[in-house]
């Protein structure tokens, strides 16, 4: 018999699977990502509906746990208690937090692999996407992404200074010279931001054009060190919303 376990997840992805199914990523935080199968999901009457695999929805589940395959099925589906999970809520910068969403979920989709669990990492997505006081203003995606690279193991190195004031981004660390560093505003930028991580320091001030570059270079900086991190493309609608 195969054995059971429960778990608060995040959903990442679906894709059809044959007439009435699907097959769901999941970030759960008892197994990190696994993919699971939902039978009869696309079928009208299903007792479980389309609508809580939303990106990120935040969900309870009861998995069939068999680590002889990579795909398991779901026994139980439900909303996490005491989440709203409708996207469509009377916040007045609802429209940002829908776009930094899904720059979240492509983010992690793209960068999490079916390894180890990875909890704190999974309640700092929770709280970003799910707490009502969380801010959603045109620096998250920059705090994010920094934030998802500690947790990576790729986190930019902050040895900034007057004689290391270029970021590399073959070495993840500030230097003198190098074929392939930041430019000297976006080190400085990027110096501020990881300052204002780990330190608490003041976020630093700084212009639409300024963060889309830094957001841009990042994304190039994932592409370095991560193999399979390609074709990225919900940071294009947030440059239109988080101004």
């Amino acid at each position: 018999m195969i054995p059971t376990l429960s778990t608060p997840a995040l959903v990442l992805h679906t894709t059809a699977y044959s007439e009435t199914s699907v097959i769901a990523k999941i970030f759960t935080r008892q197994l990190g990502v696994r993919s699971y199968i939902l039978k009869g999901v696309r079928k009208g009457g299903s007792r479980t509906k389309q609508n809580l695999l939303q990106p990120l929805s935040y969900l309870d589940l009861v998995v069939y746990n068999n680590p002889k395959t990579s795909i398991n099925y779901l026994k139980e589906v439900a909303p996490h208690k005491g989440i709203p999970q409708s996207l469509a809520t009377a916040r007045v910068d609802e429209m940002s937090r829908h776009a930094m969403r899904f720059f979240m979920t492509e983010l992690l989709y793209k960068t999490l692999r079916e390894e180890e669990p990875m909890p704190d990492l999974f309640d700092y997505v929770v709280s970003m996407a799910h707490s009502q006081s969380a801010t959603v203003n045109g620096q998250s995606p920059i705090l994010f992404m920094l934030s998802v690279s500690r947790h990576l193991g790729i986190e930019p190195l902050d040895n900034y200074c007057s004689r290391e004031p270029l970021f590399d981004m073959l070495s993840g660390r500030f230097q003198y010279a190098g074929e392939q560093t930041l430019d000297p505003s976006t080190s400085q930028l990027l110096h501020y931001y990881l300052q204002h991580l780990h330190d608490g320091t003041p976020a630093p001030v700084a212009t639409l054009a300024q963060r889309t570059e830094l957001i841009n270079r990042l994304l190039e900086y994932f592409q370095m060190h991560l193999s399979e991190f390609r074709n990225f493309k919900s940071h294009e609608i947030l440059h239109t919303v988080l101004q």
